[in-house]
Order: structure tokens, then C-alpha cells, then sequence
């Protein structure tokens, strides 16, 4: 198949994906209204008999909601009181990843009254292994419509709230303030400075999470005069110590179990049962199927947002620079250094005109090892960067036995092109390399994740 007709074929694809797409969308909105619909006959009427009179003892719960819920009613230390309480509920959950995912399908399918959703982001390929709420039909859509869904899927009696907008200080009292609990399901420090301060200006109560590589934690801030997150980290930490999943991995599960952990705090405060974990935190290792759980220093007079004689009030929560403050973006995306001149520096399809006229050269990967198993471009010599200063000698060994192999004439030598995930660390490389002697060398610009982009779209990307 030649590549106009593969191109064809995919736009045809493409156009009946989009059409199915615009369908689902539409289906989905009715059902919503319809159910909606039903939802209010229900909770307005019950299920009635005997000429509209309810043949059961009165409660607050509807026969249909005793039938659902039967398994907790049956728990007599959450019973009907209990699932009342979680009923008359409103969380708010901000984020729906892989915190988020879990979080949001047990608290929708227990039965808060209702449930916001907070997320400007769309879904992506590379959530799914973590973000479970999502479904690869709704890559590319808005993830808080994707969550929304998957929610009313569980449970069509509940209200479900979607705010597909990203939490800033100009929106976040206004929407926070709607709830009786909030749930931090967020993955960088500016946001959950800002909702700890939020959520202390308005009284509610936090239950905080993290997820990263295999291990986990949890707590419960702003709880009965329990510490708020700034009591105990005044102030933030450095950016090098704030790693992402998308640089430095995660196992699906481990934001999986800290999700549901969440959920279980956000119910047991919602519910009024049992001892919330305010004053403790839960610490979660995967790998040695550990948890600890170790108190943490109490609320602090110091604290600037939430010690009694504070100023910050609603004001200066609206006015407080949380970017400038932790010296993180909101919403942060992959860093792009610039450290070499223009001449040390070549693009990808440059490169690639390189090795397809055959010049002799020595491409130097300098990613981890356990990067460059996952995929690499062809030929090409991994020394990872931490280990750069002790190899060099490999470098000149690589480079000599392509000048013999390529025949290259006397006064001329082999060229050293460097590259790296996103071409970051191939600039710190050469830098070293041109201070060590070789001056030749140059960077190949946006790294491999420029070669997928620009050159070969097959190439894997993670």
C-alpha cells in the first residue's frame, strides 16, 4: 500500500472516529437528562404502593437506595445514619489522574450526595495505566467529562458536578466553597499550597495525597484543629527535589491504593465514623509491601495561613503569587533548557541527513541504561551522563574505530553527536565533553522525542 493510500485510509478513519465521537456525545447528554429525570421522580416520590403509600418504616432512604447501599447499612458501625450522612455530603475531588480515578469511583459509587470534579487536561494514551476512570475511547477529551461519565455509569442517583477548568486563585474559592470536603488529588507543589491555603480561608477539611516511582503517602489536613499542609512545610521545597511521573515513573497501583486511601478518609469525615487520619501520616512503600503510619508535629502558631492571629484572610489568597512562591508553574510541562550556542546545537532532521548520507560519526546516547532498553535509535552508544566523567575513554575508542571502519582521511576525524529523552541532558553532556577536549561535539536539538516528532513518527515516545 503505497503511503498517499495509507494516508487516505487513515483520514477516512480518522473522519469516522470523529463522527462516532459526535454521536457518543450526544447520546450520552440525553441519557443524562433522562436520568436526571428519573433521579427526581425517586428521590421526590420513592417507590410507592398500596395506592401511593409507602409500605416501609420512614427514613431517608429510598427502597432503591437501601438495595444499593445494603452492604454498608449492614455495618453497624456505619449503618443507615452512615450512608444518610454520606448522602447529604459534597466532595470535591481536584484532579482527575491517577489519584483522582480511583477516588472519584468509590466515592461515586458509595453515594455522596454530590461530587465535583476539577481538571483542565485531556486524556491521554499514556494515563491509562494509572488513571483507571478513563477509557481509550475518550483519548483526546476533556478527562473531567471522561470522569464524569465513568461516574454516572456507577451510579445514576448522584450529582455529579464537572468543572473543566484548571484551579487558580481567581476560581478556587468560588468553587471550593460549594463542598464540605475537598480531596487533593494534584501532582505539584503550587497547587496544593493554594488549596491547603483555600481550603484553611474556608474551613474545610483536606485530605491530601501523593503518588511517585513505588511509594505513596497520605494525610488529612485543616481537620478539628488539626495541622494544615503549611505547618508543616512553611516553606516549599526545592524544585530539584519536585519530580513528575512523566520524568521519573510510577507504578499504576501504587496512585491506585493512595487513591482509595483518600476515598476512605473523604467517607469516613463525611460519614462522621471512625478516626480520621488528622495528625498522622500514612507513609506507603510497594516494593517491600510496608505501611507506616507516624505522627506528624501538630498545628503550628507560626503558621502563616492557619495560626490564629494570621492576616491571611480571602484577600490575600486571591493576591498570593503560589508560581513565584514555590518557583513552579502550575501547570508544568517538560523542561527546556538552553545552555549551548547555536553552533553546538543541530536538529533532528539535520541528524537525520547525517546518517543518511552515510557520514562517519559516533551517536553518544547518554540516557540511564534502563531508558535506553526501552528504545534507542540505531548504532548508537549508550553512557549514561552520571557516568560520563569515568568513560571517556570509550568516547575515543568509538569514535577512532569509525574513522578506520569509514576510511576517513588524514586530518579529518569522525563527528560526536549527542542526544538524550528531550535533549536536556545531551546539552549538559556536551558541555562537559567540549571542556574535555572534544570540541566537535554538538547536541541534537529536543532529543529523541524530537526525532518520533520530526523525522520518523513510528518511533515510540514515553
Amino acid at each position: 500500500m503505497s503511503s498517499e493510500t495509507q494516508e487516505a485510509e487513515a483520514s477516512r478513519i480518522r473522519r469516522q472516529i470523529n463522527e462516532l465521537k459526535q454521536e457518543r456525545d450526544t447520546i450520552d447528554a440525553k441519557i443524562s437528562e433522562l436520568q436526571s429525570q428519573l433521579n427526581h421522580l425517586h428521590l421526590k416520590n420513592g417507590v410507592v404502593s398500596n395506592g401511593g403509600s409507602s409500605s416501609h418504616s420512614s427514613n431517608a432512604l429510598e427502597p432503591h437506595m437501601i438495595y444499593r447501599y445494603s452492604r454498608h447499612l449492614l455495618l453497624p458501625s456505619f449503618g443507615v445514619q452512615g450512608q444518610e450522612n454520606l448522602l447529604n455530603a459534597s466532595i470535591l475531588v481536584v484532579g482527575a489522574g491517577g489519584l483522582g480515578s480511583p477516588a472519584l469511583l468509590y466515592l461515586a459509587a458509595c453515594g455522596v450526595g454530590r461530587l465535583g470534579i476539577v481538571d483542565h487536561d485531556v486524556v491521554e494514551l499514556n494515563n491509562m495505566h494509572r488513571q483507571i476512570i478513563h477509557t481509550e475511547a475518550y483519548i483526546g477529551q476533556p478527562k473531567v467529562k471522561s470522569a464524569a461519565a465513568a461516574c454516572r455509569s456507577i451510579n445514576s442517583t448522584i450529582q455529579i458536578v464537572e468543572h473543566q477548568e484548571a484551579l487558580r486563585t481567581s476560581n478556587a474559592l468560588e468553587i471550593l466553597s460549594q463542598y464540605d470536603i475537598i480531596v487533593d488529588a494534584t501532582d505539584n507543589a503550587p497547587s496544593r499550597y493554594m488549596i491547603n491555603d483555600c481550603c484553611v480561608v474556608l474551613g474545610k477539611p483536606l485530605v491530601s495525597g501523593a503518588a511517585l516511582g513505588l511509594e505513596g503517602q497520605l494525610t488529612v489536613y485543616n481537620y478539628n484543629g488539626g495541622p494544615c499542609y503549611r505547618c508543616l512545610f512553611p516553606t516549599p521545597p526545592p524544585t530539584t527535589a519536585c519530580q513528575r511521573c512523566a520524568d521519573s515513573g510510577v507504578l499504576g497501583v501504587v496512585p491506585g491504593i493512595i487513591g482509595c486511601l483518600q476515598a476512605l478518609e473523604a467517607i469516613k469525615i463525611a460519614a462522621s465514623v471512625g478516626e480520621i487520619l488528622s495528625g498522622r501520616m500514612l507513609l506507603f512503600d510497594a516494593l517491600s509491601a510496608r505501611i507506616r503510619i507516624v505522627k506528624i508535629r501538630g498545628r503550628s502558631m507560626q503558621c502563616e495561613a492557619c495560626a490564629e492571629n494570621t492576616t491571611f484572610k480571602q484577600q490575600q489568597f486571591q493576591e498570593f503569587d503560589y508560581e513565584n512562591f514555590t518557583q513552579t508553574p502550575l501547570s508544568v510541562g517538560p523542561l527546556r533548557l538552553n545552555l549551548l550556542a547555536t553552533e553546538s546545537r543541530i536538529s533532528s532532521k539535520e541528524y537525520s541527513d547525517i546518517v543518511h548520507n552515510k557520514e562517519p560519526h559516533v551517536l553518544l546516547d547518554v540516557r540511564p541504561a534502563h531508558h535506553f532498553k526501552i528504545v534507542s535509535l540505531t548504532k548508537s552508544l549508550n553512557i549514561p551522563l552520571s557516568t560520563l566523567e569515568t568513560r571517556l575513554p570509550e568516547i575515543s575508542t568509538a569514535l577512532k574505530k569509525e574513522e578506520e571502519q569509514k576510511g576517513v582521511a588524514s586530518g579529518s576525524s569522525a563527528q560526536l553527536y549527542v542526544i538524550c529523552r528531550r535533549g536536556n541532558d545531551s546539552q549538559r553532556a556536551v558541555q562537559y565533553l567540549q571542556k574535555m577536549g572534544y570540541t566537535s561535539a554538538k547536541d541534537i536539538v529536543g532529543g529523541l522525542e524530537s526525532w518520533a516528532h520530526n523525522v520518523d513518527p513510528s518511533f515510540p515516545t514515553y
